[in-house]
C-alpha cells in the first residue's frame, strides 16, 4: 500500500442500502417521500440491477467488493461445508480470494474510508479506514485501524439491531433502528472531515424493516405504516446532506452513487428443499431426527443449504458420497426439471433453477454447490433439515430477498443488463 499520499484526480462517494428493492426506491421518491433522492434520479439514470446468486448479503456485497462472481472470490454463502466434511464453518473477510477494489486502489495511492461495509469482518488493513458491517461480532475487530474502537465506543455506535428481540416486537425495532441509524451518521460525520477519496457508506437497517415489516410499507392501513414511511424520510435527509455535502461542482455528480445488494418482497410461503428432496427420494438421513448434515445417509443423492444451494452428493466431495460425474449431469437435470414444475395452491413456485457451471466461473467454483434455485416472488428458499414439510411459515418474518431488482443510481447510464459484479469497475475507473 502507498505509504506517501498521492494526489488523486477524482473523489467518489457510494451509499449503499441494503435490501431496498428498485421498485420501492422508486415509489418512495415518486410520492415524495424520498424527495431529495427522487431529485437525484430525474438528473441521472436508476438502474434495476442483478443481484448475486444466491441472492444474500454475504455473496452479493462480496461480488460488489471484488468485481467478481463467487467461483473466483469463493464466497458462496453465510455458511459453507468445511473441505471433505459434513460440518458446517462461517466464511469472514479473510476467506475472500481476491482483493476487494480498494486495496487495488490502493496502490494508486487512493485513500478509503468504508463504515458498515458487510462481509468485510475482520476488519484489516487498508490505506484509510473500516468499520465492519454485518455480521460484526466484535466492535475491537471491526475497526481499522484499532484506535478506532474508543471513539466509537465513546459515540455508542452500535454495528447492528438486535434482530432476536426486534423479530415480533415492533416497538423494539423502531428503537433499535433509530439507535443505529444515529450511531450510523455521528461516524459518518467524524470520518467525513477525514482526509479521503473514496467514502462509502452503507445503511443495513432497510434490510432489518424489511424482513421484520416489509407489509408496513404496502399498506396505509398497517398499523407501522407512518413509522415506516418516516424511517425512509430520515434516510432521505441524510442523502440530501451527504449529496450536498460532497458536490462542489457539476462534475461531481458523476462520481456519486447509490445501490442495494438485492431486491426484497413479500412472503407467501417459505419453501423447504430438503424437505422437498427428502418426499422426492433424493435425501434420506440415517436418524428420524437428523442433528446435522452429518447424519446424511450414503444413499442420499443430494441436499441444501440455506438458502437455496443444492450439492449433489459427489463421491470426490463428501465422506459418505456415492455419485460420480457422469451421473449428477443426469441428475442436476433431472432435479431442475422436477423442481420447475413445483407449485403451491396453483402458483409456480421457482423462477429457474441455475446450474452453477454456468454461472460461476473461477477456480473456486468446484467448491460452491451444483444448483441455484431461484423463487418467484413470495415463495422463500430455505435449506432448515428440521422442517418436514415442504411448505411453512417463520413466525416475525414478512419479507424475503430477491435477486433481480437491486438497484443502481448514477447520473450515467450503464446499461439495461447491470449486475452488482459490474460495479467494482465502474467505480475504479472513476480514478
Amino acid at each position: 500500500m502507498a505509504s506517501i499520499k498521492k494526489k488523486i484526480k477524482n473523489r467518489v462517494c457510494v451509499i449503499g442500502l441494503d435490501g431496498v428493492p428498485f421498485g420501492l426506491l422508486e415509489h418512495l421518491a415518486r410520492t415524495g417521500v424520498m424527495s431529495a433522492l427522487g431529485r437525484i434520479i430525474d438528473s441521472g439514470r436508476l438502474h434495476k440491477m442483478k443481484a448475486s446468486l444466491p441472492e444474500i448479503s454475504s455473496v452479493s456485497w462480496t461480488n460488489f467488493m471484488t468485481g467478481t462472481n463467487p467461483g473466483t472470490h469463493g464466497i458462496f454463502g453465510f455458511t459453507d461445508f468445511k473441505p471433505r466434511s459434513y460440518e458446517l464453518r462461517f466464511p469472514n473477510y479473510n476467506d475472500v480470494k481476491v482483493p476487494p477494489f480498494w486495496d487495488v486502489l490502493a496502490e494508486k495511492g487512493v485513500r478509503s474510508i468504508i463504515i458498515n461495509q458487510p462481509s468485510t469482518y475482520p476488519a484489516r488493513r487498508l490505506n484509510g479506514a473500516m468499520i465492519s458491517g454485518f455480521v460484526a461480532l466484535d466492535l475491537g475487530k471491526a475497526v481499522w485501524p484499532p484506535e478506532l474502537k474508543g471513539s466509537l465506543e465513546q459515540m455508542g455506535y452500535q454495528i447492528d439491531i438486535d434482530t432476536v428481540k426486534a423479530r415480533g416486537n415492533p416497538a423494539f425495532l423502531w428503537q433499535d433502528l433509530i439507535k443505529t441509524f444515529m450511531s450510523r451518521q455521528k461516524a459518518m460525520n467524524i470520518f467525513w472531515e477525514d482526509e479521503w477519496d473514496y467514502f462509502e457508506f452503507v445503511l443495513t437497517g432497510t434490510d432489518r424493516l424489511h424482513h421484520f415489516l416489509w407489509n408496513a410499507g404496502l399498506d396505509p392501513r398497517h398499523p407501522q405504516h407512518q413509522n415506516f414511511l418516516e424511517y425512509y424520510r430520515q434516510i432521505d435527509r441524510l442523502i440530501s446532506k451527504i449529496y450536498s455535502a460532497f458536490r462542489k461542482t457539476p462534475a461531481d455528480e458523476e462520481n456519486i452513487f447509490f445501490l442495494s445488494d438485492h431486491g426484497f418482497t413479500g412472503i407467501i410461503q417459505e419453501v423447504y428443499l430438503n424437505a422437498w428432496l427428502e418426499k422426492e427420494k433424493y435425501l434420506r438421513f440415517n436418524k428420524s431426527q437428523p442433528g446435522g448434515f452429518e447424519d446424511v445417509s450414503a444413499r442420499t443423492k443430494a441436499f441444501a443449504l440455506d438458502p437455496n444451494r443444492i450439492y449433489i452428493h459427489h463421491v470426490k466431495r463428501f465422506p459418505n458420497g456415492r455419485i460420480l460425474a457422469a451421473e449428477a449431469k443426469v441428475l442436476k437435470e433431472e432435479i431442475t426439471r422436477r423442481l420447475e414444475k413445483l407449485e403451491f395452491e396453483g402458483k409456480k413456485v421457482v423462477h429457474k433453477v441455475f446450474d452453477t457451471k454456468e454461472i460461476y466461473s473461477g477456480p473456486y467454483a468446484v467448491m460452491g454447490p451444483d444448483l441455484i434455485v431461484v423463487p418467484e416472488p413470495g415463495f422463500d428458499m430455505k435449506g432448515s433439515i428440521k422442517r418436514r414439510e415442504i411448505f411453512g411459515r417463520s413466525p416475525g418474518l414478512q419479507g424475503m430477498h430477491t435477486w433481480n431488482d437491486a438497484f443502481f443510481l448514477a447520473k450515467n447510464d450503464f446499461g439495461s443488463d447491470l449486475q452488482i459484479s459490474d460495479l467494482a469497475k465502474i467505480i475504479s475507473d472513476r480514478f
